[in-house]
């Protein structure tokens, strides 16, 4: 099986919060058990450098999180988990801190978007005291705070502004408006293995959105894949209702899943810059590929117009 930068397992799909941005999840609400985890994770040594354990869903709620790590660590599986921090005290708190896990990202712009008329200092201190607390006890601990809904950093919200200036006053360094730009450099190093990720908010990809173009590149299938809750294997980690559903993990082996005739189809598409699939089609997110698509499209081209022709 060939080898991935990443893979999405959905070990929940069920969220503490509803963010404007991240719309809710239709499928049935599923919790995968640490069973089934392993079933997955047995398949994975080898082929994924480190698992997320985000697709939807919130994976600090899991009841059994400690259980779904201590199989990251048998299997040698380095983790990447994305929270929105509200669960962040207690045991919840000290299981990322685990050697296993290799970064954290937080995603503080959900609290804007359910909290956005509250003070945001207690649920910054929280946030702030984990950091302080991994420097000392993970120094080698990746921790990104993430600001992904921003338009306009001209227009940023009064509690994502207040945020901002709260992490420049802790970590002294000034991130200005000016210096965002979401075209070129998003990541900012506050101190060490401690970052801001800011990008703006897109449009999660749908049959009912309009088509958009059949020319485009994606790198699902490519450096990354997903998992969801009940075992549906996806090509990328916005198919969030499994529109593209490769197979099921627990009904057939990962490896001849990723080998099947819709994963190559598409795979191959992408890398002759086409979109071959109806939702990659109606996908908005896959602009910012457009430059490298339409490279890819008359590298294609240029490769078919210079191949001898069959005598006739």
């Amino acid at each position: 099986m060939a080898s991935y930068r990443r893979i999405h397992i959905e070990i929940s799909n069920i969220c503490n919060l509803q963010c404007s941005f991240c719309p809710e999840v239709e499928r049935d609400k599923k919790t995968m058990s640490p069973e089934d985890f392993a079933a997955i994770a047995e398949q994975l040594p080898g082929t994924v450098d480190e698992i997320c354990l985000h697709l939807m869903g919130e994976p600090l709620l899991h009841p059994q999180l400690a259980t779904i790590l201590e199989i990251c660590e048998t299997f040698a599986l380095p983790v990447n988990l994305t929270s929105n921090a509200i669960l962040l005290h207690g045991a919840r708190r000290a299981l990322l801190l685990k050697p296993i896990i290799r970064q954290v990202n937080f995603s503080i712009h959900a609290f804007e978007a359910n909290f956005g008329s509250e003070g945001v200092g207690p649920y910054f201190e929280k946030i702030l005291r984990f950091i302080m607390e991994a420097e000392q006890l993970r120094p080698d601990l990746y921790i990104n705070l993430r600001l992904w809904d921003l338009a306009d950093p001209a227009a940023e919200s009064a509690a994502n502004r207040e945020l901002r200036e709260r992490l420049e006053a802790a970590f002294e360094k000034p991130i200005r408006s000016e210096d965002i730009d979401l075209r070129r450099k998003k990541n900012l190093q506050l101190r060490g293995r401690i970052y801001v990720h800011f990008d703006s908010r897109f449009v999660w990809p749908s049959l009912e959105q309009p088509l958009r173009s059949q020319t485009g590149f994606c790198h699902g299938l490519g450096n990354h894949f997903g998992i969801h809750a009940d075992g549906t294997v996806v090509p990328c980690c916005l198919d969030k209702e499994a529109a593209l559903a490769l197979g099921n993990v627990f009904e057939e082996k990962l490896e001849s899943i990723l080998k099947g005739p819709r994963a190559e189809a598409m795979r191959s598409g992408f890398a002759r810059g086409e979109l071959v699939e109806d939702l990659c089609q109606r996908c908005d997110f896959v602009r910012r590929f457009d430059r490298k698509a339409r490279r890819l499209a008359q590298g294609y081209r240029d490769t078919v117009s210079k191949a001898p022709r069959p005598e006739l």
